[in-house]
């Protein structure tokens, strides 16, 4: 995110605080705002507040910004459910950081028709990072149809590998044992260490 101007941090100031004293009318005059940081703050704002609704899901679903759909979905574990749908399309989303944030949301809702989308993730996303977020919300939703992409990943790079191992949690049976014992054999000690977590 480009630092903001004087301005845009007051307005952002503005609009953390409406959540803090319940002004949903200055959230929601903020929502309009020129400045993505600014925008995102006031739907916090609106979350905390309880002035949220599924019509300002679809919005920020849609907004022009990543730094608003990611707040949109950073937001998950407050919001629940209710937009589902958005967090399930923002999966595709091009930006990678809100696809990271995306599966997040997704692992918080715990949404069962996203394990597609997230094993595609898991398996074939060029970032990372949105590897490891689709392996641990695999993990949470504990979908059966999931364990292949997280037995996959347990072959990615170290840190994919130990989030791997920890989203192998849900689950068991012979190819779960299996990835295990080769876990605590891995040649980086945080992965080794989740496998032993996880057998206590």
């Amino acid at each position: 995110m480009h630092d903001l101007s004087p301005a845009e941090a007051r307005r952002r100031g503005q609009a953390a605080l409406a959540g803090h004293v319940g002004d949903e009318e200055g959230a929601r005059s903020l929502l309009r705002d020129k400045s993505p940081a600014v925008r995102a703050a006031a739907l916090g704002a609106l979350v905390r507040m309880g002035g949220f609704t599924v019509e300002l899901g679809e919005e920020a679903a849609a907004d022009p910004s990543p730094v608003v759909r990611r707040a949109l979905c950073e937001l998950a574990p407050a919001i629940g459910r209710s937009i589902s749908a958005q967090y399930g399309r923002l999966l595709r989303d091009e930006d990678a950081s809100v696809v990271e944030a995306a599966c997040f949301a997704t692992g918080e809702t715990g949404d069962p028709s996203v394990v597609s989308a997230l094993v595609d993730i898991a398996g074939a996303h060029p970032d990372p990072l949105c590897r490891e977020s689709a392996v641990a919300a695999l993990g949470s939703i504990g979908d059966p149809t999931g364990l292949p992409a997280i037995l996959a990943a347990t072959t990615d790079r170290p840190a994919v590998r130990r989030r791997a191992v920890i989203a192998l949690a849900p689950f068991d049976g012979p190819e779960v044992e299996d990835a295990l014992d080769r876990a605590s054999g891995d040649r980086d000690w945080q992965v080794r260490q989740a496998a032993e977590d996880q057998r206590r």
